[in-house]
């Protein structure tokens, strides 16, 4: 398995190595040992989340409280979108700052996304699966959002899908009415 550091400190890119036969394909999509040795520490899993999703539906930017957070390890086993990592952690010298990695069903990357970053994605393919291995389980009052198309952080959204059709985006009113980031920061939502 191939590890890449983001932009993002906290954030790791990881692509497994794929082998195909006249069978099908077989891959190690989550190897412990190699992301513990990647982050310093063992991924202790606690939950795992899978959603579906259209082409053109953003998803996020989510976070949580810290402490616990929730660290993610998340692939796309079918479809693809492009999954965004935002640095929200106040006093970071990469604070609003975003970095990508294209998760799809061809070179089947993941990323590691550490406790105190937000994470997002949009869709560019129907009926995308995206699986989240989780470090703590869903705590509705620790779970908190920044809007994605808040203009200050300046997330790239893909404008075309798979097949260089227009876009359409879906965000969810939950998404749509979070904070900006800067509002975030004044009402002291944010980690450190």
């Amino acid at each position: 398995m191939k590890v890449r550091p983001l932009s993002i400190e906290g954030a790791w890119e990881f692509t497994p190595q794929q082998f195909a036969d006249t069978r099908g394909m077989f891959l190690e999509a989550f190897k412990a040992d190699v992301l513990a040795e990647t982050i310093g520490h063992r991924f202790d899993l606690a939950q795992t989340n899978m959603s579906v999703s259209s082409a053109g539906v953003i998803r996020g930017i989510h976070y949580a409280d810290v402490p616990p957070g929730q660290a993610k390890y998340v692939w796309c086993p079918a479809g693809a979108v492009l999954d965004v990592i935002v640095d929200i952690r106040t006093g970071s010298p990469t604070f609003g700052q975003w970095d990508s990695v294209l998760l799809d069903d061809v070179d089947r990357r993941a990323v590691y996304i550490s406790e105190g970053l937000g994470h997002a994605f949009c869709a560019i393919d129907d009926q995308s699966v995206v699986t989240y291995l989780c470090s703590t389980g869903y705590n509705p009052g620790a779970e908190h959002g920044i809007n994605p198309m808040d203009p200050a952080i300046g997330i790239e959204w893909p404008t075309h899908d798979r097949d260089g059709a227009p876009l359409n985006y879906i965000v969810s009113g939950k998404d749509q009415e979070a904070p900006s980031l800067a509002q975030a920061r004044e009402a002291g939502a944010l980690p450190e």
